[in-house]
């Protein structure tokens, strides 16, 4: 731990603008790639654990309003969001009860049932799991956009059809040919 604030204190404070994260990111895992993999196998577990107790908790809730046994819930759910391997015209395809834009709004809607009987019941901390489930549910699309966005712009640079409109004033371009003799 002291590694981590020693390496936090030697960088800049302007740490938390937009462009400087990546580098900020980059110099950790230079300079300890041990302790950088060790963190970040952490937050996935708990991110895992969480997500886990949050589905623990929605099966529950949906064995309750159903009247069934949490293994019954437990089989229904799998069966409408299963997806399988399927051939057709030689071409491989996954199919499933659900279609995939239906999907999300099916699994949100079943977290806010969830959050909505626990905030009932006064059940605070279940609410805030179904809660942080359903927030990083919405919220997964647009981070993977952002981050994979800024990961391919500082590998590959800008690759869009129009080019920025942003241009330095103090360079000068120009075209080289060469002459043949």
């Amino acid at each position: 731990m002291g590694e981590a604030v020693k390496i936090c204190a030697s960088l800049p404070m302007s740490i938390y603008r937009r462009s400087q994260i990546l580098r900020f990111l980059l110099t950790a895992v230079m300079r300890t790639p041990k302790l950088t993999i060790a963190v970040v196998l952490l937050v996935l577990a708990a991110l895992a654990g969480t997500l886990t107790y949050a589905g623990y908790l929605v099966v529950g809730v949906l064995a309750d309003y159903l009247g069934t046994s949490r293994g019954m819930a437990g089989l229904l759910l799998a069966v409408l969001f299963a997806r399988f391997p399927w051939v057709s015209n030689r071409r491989l395809r996954i199919v499933g009860l659900l279609p995939a834009p239906v999907r999300r709004p099916v699994m949100a809607s079943l977290l806010a049932l969830c959050l909505v009987h626990f905030l009932s019941q006064g059940d605070y901390v279940p609410a805030g799991f179904t809660g942080f489930a359903m927030a990083f549910l919405l919220g997964f699309p647009w981070l993977r956009r952002a981050v994979a966005g800024r990961m391919s712009s500082s590998i590959f640079g800008f690759s869009g059809k129009n080019a920025p409109t942003s241009t330095d004033d103090s360079v000068i371009e120009g075209e080289f040919r060469e002459r043949k003799d």
